[in-house]
């Protein structure tokens, strides 16, 4: 067993984080620091791990894109016959979490789970790549395959069966929309002495608490 050493450790240096000088609005106060993280060209900082549980809380988490930011949550998009979206579907409620280790930040959000309108789901959909359209008709996801041979064979059919058209957004692959009911924003300080604010949703209000690092 490879056991991690002490010395992996670092300073938190980059920034702070006030409860006078944040944003009231979490949602608000999620889209600076994600102007931020653009700005400081983080490489994909709309990805977000996205955990899950099923109804005998079985949790799971994985790696997907957050692919908007609505007045009221956070929009992702995959297929709702994969773990995720199974899960989703007996317990619809679920966990965020970005990390951009390089300005030292992580944003967690906790809350519901709704699917996007149909419209929508279409109008992102036919907004993607052919080849990504492709993958999404075709792809069982989650499920167990012979090998990549199959999976290749099933893109190759498709597109034969095309013929030569845009591929229509499948019923079975569609958009989420996450509404939070708690968002913690935390900012790397030095000593480990760090900054966490929650912001707490108290019926239509939300409350902003400091916690302890």
């Amino acid at each position: 067993m490879t056991k991690l050493h002490a010395s992996l450790r670092k300073e938190y240096l980059f920034s702070t984080l006030d409860e006078k000088a944040a944003d009231r609005n979490p949602l608000k106060q999620f889209s600076i620091w994600f102007d931020e993280a653009i700005a400081a060209e983080i490489e994909e900082p709309n990805a977000m791990v996205l955990s899950t549980a099923d109804h005998e809380g079985n949790v799971s988490g994985r790696v997907v894109l957050l692919k908007g930011l609505e007045q009221d949550g956070f929009v992702f998009y995959t297929n709702y016959e994969s773990r995720k979206g199974m899960q989703l579907a007996s317990n619809p409620k679920a966990a965020l979490t970005f990390l951009w280790f390089s300005i030292e930040r992580q944003i967690r959000v906790e809350g519901s789970v709704v699917k996007t309108s149909r419209l929508d789901t279409e109008e992102y959909f036919n907004s993607r790549p052919a080849d990504s359209r492709i993958s999404a008709c075709v792809s069982p996801q989650s499920r167990v395959i012979p090998g990549r041979p199959f999976l290749e064979s099933l893109r190759t059919e498709f597109i034969a069966h095309g013929n030569g058209q845009p591929p229509r957004c499948p019923e079975h692959w569609g958009g989420y929309l996450l509404k939070p009911v708690m968002i913690e924003f935390w900012q790397g300080r030095a000593h480990r002495m760090h900054d966490r604010l929650r912001y707490r949703l108290d019926g239509e209000n939300w409350i902003l608490e400091r916690l302890a690092p």
